[in-house]
């Protein structure tokens, strides 16, 4: 099954569960798309896939700007993951396929 295809994420961060729709949209071991929450809409960029595993990079600007570095496996409709958040470490990252 590809990895292309629009996720209901939730990551577990200290500021409590975040929620997102992510798009992947691949082209070859490439990606683009979005993470769209309600802090807003993110922007993927450097979006690489290897087999069943994606990797991002996201800006956000809320609650401050930092830089968002994020990787996830994608087994059939299950996405489980991390997000790290610079120095404030690394959260685990779930969802599944909606579309």
């Amino acid at each position: 099954m590809s990895v292309a295809g629009k996720f209901e994420c939730v990551t577990h961060s200290p500021m409590g569960d975040q929620t997102s729709i992510l798009t992947v949209d691949v082209d070859g071991s490439s990606f683009s798309g979005s993470n769209s929450g309600p802090m807003g809409n993110m922007e993927i960029t450097g979006g690489t896939v290897d087999g069943n595993t994606i990797s991002w990079s996201s800006n956000i600007t809320v609650p401050m700007p930092m830089k968002l570095d994020c990787t996830a496996t994608i087994e059939g409709d299950a996405l489980t993951g991390t997000v790290t958040a610079g120095m404030f470490g690394s959260f685990p990252m779930t969802g599944k396929r909606i579309g």
